[in-house]
């Protein structure tokens, strides 16, 4: 050994070559070296504690959030090991406090053996197992010799055999008298018959701690008993997708033909949502796992396990219920799915190329009915399915729809089409045939013009809504003019009829026909007439009453005989020269008007100036067709009286106190103060008057008489011809924002329950599609690639909304009478899935993980194990063919997928421990303190796989 003093060089160098060339005999074989290096490396992992390790780079171990792992690479000559250190922590950072049994975050080597921290080390090999015996003991040894220089507590597992096997060997130091030896073995196929009950697995595990010669029948052994049986619904099959192409097809003429196949009569889940008229939406839940637990329980023979196999998971303490959620819901679409989202984005695909094409023909041809920018995703259906559509749309039914009904609130902002109208089926229909060629459409609709046919789920009466789209608009205006049409059709047979009849039949026809006439104003109810190009106060217009029977003189009888046309008296209102009374003519409704004939008119307006003064050819002959009812009304009236009528305003009365327009002043009253004084405002006194020129012109002629304001052939052929030249992106730019409310309105309609996450999220969807169309109801875009854009985001997010919708429409179907449920289900589900629609769906990682997010596990109260039981439908004879009903315990033919049960025994830990804790050897069995396990046993698997896992407490 080398001295301390070093009194020349020479004994420097010999003292450097003794220090280079010492040995430690302590460590002398490659063996000790090892079992250094072990117990160093977890000298280091106990002196940092949980919380450092987890500082320093520990990882989360796959499918747990409290269970982290260190680990280390060892070297023992010839070959390498990895030692693996795994690790519970609480959400504070501190090491979790006891052992779950059944905890389903916890590592296969928790369940199989109890353990809570433990150590694995295995070959760094293709298998990852050790093959050889004497290899495996003599590795665990010298884990368990580093771990006992450690005064470390921990288990220690080394895989053997087979890999198929996931068999364990393991030693556990529980101080300097007991020791744990696990072992853990599996069989993948003959499993004995005896083993596959509950009684056999009860056997097996009393031999192993008691003679092979003790007959089990006359003894009675204490154990602890508990069990967790897992539950699967089925889920549909493959083939079954194959047959959802050929029903979106319309391919249904073999359907008797095929009346016994299960393909062609399959119900799917979603055949009374909203959306199933239009596509078959795959179901978001998977299926459901139901876990069914047994607590610990004492058993004391076979008898009593034979009871427990026969006993309903109805009996059983604990249900937890786990959906299983399609993949589908974590990754976007990209054209692979049929839905709403994906149908759209075509066709904003296609208002995009639509920019680019100034006519329809260079859009799309009639010899190419979807041009390639168009297709969709689908198989695009022949042309002869796609007129036989137009023509069903055509020909549904005439009953006029309820225009309201699943309409949201905020849906009216949208400038588009109602959900139930023919445009809007149109554009959905549209959606599905991958073209947006509107030949068919028109020509359909000429051929109801032309025939004077009622255009389907279209209103015939009724003001035109302007705060719709503008090919709504003229389709209602072409409605009307089409029933217009009929009507004076009608009119015409009458009259062709009425020439070869009597006298005596003409004078019943005109009756007749005035009182038809009578009964249809008094259904429209009686107009109030205004100055069209006046901007009055419509409060100081005058309301009309129906006349009663007259009970006058015989000269006012005779005057009355003149009258055509009238609704009856206005108030006490007197003509100013005959002093007779005022009446209220019939007059013509005023012409109904689209949004661009509106703007036409107010262009006039602007060009010509003052519309007081020069009012617009409508207004004249509005103000032409009121003066002529209101002089066949009244015979002997002159301008005075018709303003005094028409426009109140226009009337200076000098007597103010005299109110002869008031409903409520008496006739004698009128008498008295005859006649009533007053004049014409200044412009309707001025020379040159319009209205005064109109008046001398107007003819005598009662409303039915006169020429119809409303020209229906003429406003028809102006609406066809519209529609057969609209530019392509106008038609497009229409589409989009129909087809977008009539989809949002679709999935409105929903049944989901009392879900308020989905409610507001509708609403935000309504949102942000009206804050994003805004832009194409103006005449003109002006940032194409911008608005295209932000269409295709509007897409993304519509889609995030639909899975939303039918997520929550499948568990309110699913639980009706376990409304808590759905609801919880359906928060875990969005508090999962909301933080995922902003996510770039080009980010591959980011979407790697999307496809495996699962929701939580719901505990299932006693109330509601029945219907979670009822999702557990009975096997059919196709689906219970392939299963060997050879376990107990079944839920309604259902055998679980996954037993699993844990046998224990335990024996006094006062007796025979010296030198270690109690407290600490009974935590770590997990036993109350009084007790040790002393025998473990951990059985899981079905009647064709068995695992079984054994851990032994021994004394040394």
């Amino acid at each position: 050994m080398a001295s301390t003093s070093r009194p020349n060089s020479l004994q420097e160098d010999d003292a450097e070559g003794e220090v280079q060339h010492f040995d430690d005999f302590t460590l002398a074989s490659s063996w000790e070296r090892f079992i250094s290096d072990i117990e160093a490396t977890c000298r280091q992992w106990l002196a940092d504690g949980p919380k450092n390790l987890v500082e320093k780079g520990a990882v989360t171990v796959e499918d747990s959030k409290n269970l982290f792992k260190v680990k280390y690479d060892l070297k023992n000559v010839t070959k390498s090991y990895c030692m693996e250190f795994y690790f519970q922590i609480d959400d504070n950072g501190s090491q979790q406090a006891g052992v779950d049994n059944w905890n389903t975050s916890s590592h296969d080597l928790q369940l199989c053996f109890g353990v809570k921290d433990f150590l694995l080390i295995a070959p760094q090999s293709a298998s990852g197992v050790l093959l050889d015996t004497p290899e495996s003991s003599k590795l665990l040894s010298s884990v368990a010799i580093a771990l006992s220089n450690c005064a470390s507590l921990w288990p220690a597992f080394v895989p053997v055999h087979d890999p198929s096997r996931n068999a364990y060997i393991g030693i556990q130091n529980m101080g300097t008298v007991f020791t744990r030896r696990f072992e853990a073995d599996r069989i993948g196929s003959q499993v004995p018959v005896k083993l596959m009950h509950l009684e056999g697995l009860y056997e097996l595990f009393f031999s192993k701690f008691v003679y092979s010669g003790v007959d089990f029948s006359m003894h009675t052994f204490k154990v602890h008993f508990m069990m967790r049986l897992t539950y699967e619904t089925f889920t549909s099959d493959e083939d079954d997708e194959n047959s959802d192409i050929d029903e979106f097809m319309g391919d249904k003429a073999d359907t008797a033909e095929h009346h016994g196949s299960e393909s062609r009569n399959k119900v799917h889940w979603d055949d009374d949502c909203p959306w199933s008229e239009w596509y078959s939406a795959e179901d978001p839940l998977r299926g459901f796992e139901l876990v069914v637990t047994w607590a610990d329980r004492t058993v004391e023979n076979t008898l009593e396990m034979a009871e427990l196999e026969n006993a309903t998971p109805h009996e059983a303490e604990k249900w937890i219920l786990h959906p299983v959620l399609s993949p589908y819901l974590g990754e976007p679409s990209h054209g692979k799915k049929i839905d709403f989202s994906s149908q759209l984005l075509c066709l904003v695909e296609a208002l995009d190329t639509s920019f680019t094409a100034q006519f329809m023909e260079d859009f799309v041809s009639v010899e190419n009915s979807s041009s390639e920018s168009l297709k969709t995703s689908v198989v695009i259906p022949p042309p002869t399915v796609l007129d036989r559509v137009i023509k069903d749309l055509f020909h549904e039914g005439s009953k006029l729809p309820n225009f309201t009904k699943g309409e949201h609130r905020l849906s009216r902002a949208l400038k588009a089409a109602p959900l139930e109208s023919l445009f809007t089926q149109f554009c959905l229909h549209s959606l599905w045939f991958g073209n947006c060629n509107i030949r068919e459409f028109v020509r359909e609709v000429r051929w109801c013009w032309e025939e004077s046919q009622p255009l389907p789920n279209m209103p015939i009466d009724g003001s035109i809504d302007l705060s719709t789209c503008l090919i709504h608009q003229k389709l209602h205006l072409l409605a009307i003019c089409i029933e217009k049409n009929r009507e004076m059709n009608e009119e015409f047979l009458d009259c062709i009829g009425s020439d070869d009849s009597s006298d005596a039949s003409v004078s019943v026809e005109e009756n007749h026909k005035v009182d038809k006439r009578r009964n249809r104003s008094s259904k429209a109810g009686l107009q109030r007439k205004r100055d069209s190009s006046i901007a009055e106060d419509t409060s100081n217009q005058l309301r009309f009453e129906r006349k009663a029977e007259s009970k006058n003189s015989v000269n006012q009888i005779r005057a009355d005989a003149f009258r055509r046309g009238s609704a009856g008296p206005v108030g006490t209102m007197m003509l100013l020269k005959s002093h007779q009374p005022l009446h209220a003519p019939f007059t013509q409704d005023p012409p109904l008007m689209t949004e661009d004939m509106h703007e036409e008119r107010l262009q006039a307006v602007e060009a010509f100036g003052d519309s007081l003064n020069v009012p617009g050819q409508l207004e004249k002959d509005i103000l032409l067709s009121d003066m002529s009812a209101f002089k066949a009304a009244n015979p002997n009236a002159v301008f005075e009286d018709f303003i005094r009528w028409h426009s109140p305003g226009d009337w200076e009365s000098s007597e103010p106190e005299a109110a002869e327009a008031s409903a409520g002043s008496s006739t004698e009253g009128s008498k008295d103060k005859w006649p009533p004084h007053g004049r014409l405002s200044k412009r309707m006194s001025d020379q040159g008057n319009l209205w005064r020129k109109s008046w001398n012109d107007a003819p005598a002629l009662q409303a039915d008489d006169q020429k119809p304001l409303l020209d229906p052939n003429r406003e028809g052929e102006k609406i066809l011809h519209y529609l057969e030249t609209v530019r392509p992106h106008q038609l497009l730019e229409q589409m989009v924002c129909t087809a977008f409310r009539g989809a949002a309105d679709t999935l409105n309609q929903t049944n989901f329950g009392d879900m308020r996450q989905m409610t507001s999220k509708l609403e935000q969807l309504y949102l942000i599609i009206k804050s994003t169309l805004g832009v194409l109801q103006r005449n003109h875009v002006p940032d194409r690639e911008q608005a295209v854009k932000d269409l295709r985001r509007l897409c993304v997010a519509f889609e995030h909304v639909e899975k939303l919708v039918t997520v929550a429409a499948s568990l309110h179907r699913k639980f009706l009478d376990a409304s808590r449920l759905a609801q919880v289900i359906f928060s875990d589900f969005y508090a999962l899935y909301v933080p995922m629609m902003g996510i770039n769906s080009n980010d591959e990682e980011e979407n790697k993980s999307r496809t495996e997010m699962q929701v939580g596990r719901q505990e299932v109260s006693f109330r509601e194990r029945q219907v979670v039981s009822n999702l557990f439908s009975p096997p059919s004879a196709n689906q219970s063919w392939r299963k060997v009903l050879s376990m107990g315990n079944l839920l309604n033919g259902h055998e679980p997928i996954l037993r699993e049960i844990i046998f224990s025994t335990g024996d006094d830990v006062n007796n025979g421990i010296h030198y270690a804790a109690a407290a600490d050897v009974a935590a770590s069995g997990d036993r109350r303190g009084e007790e040790i396990e002393t025998h473990r046993m951990y059985v899981s698997g079905t009647s064709n796989d068995l695992r079984v896992a054994l851990s032994v407490t021994s004394c040394d």
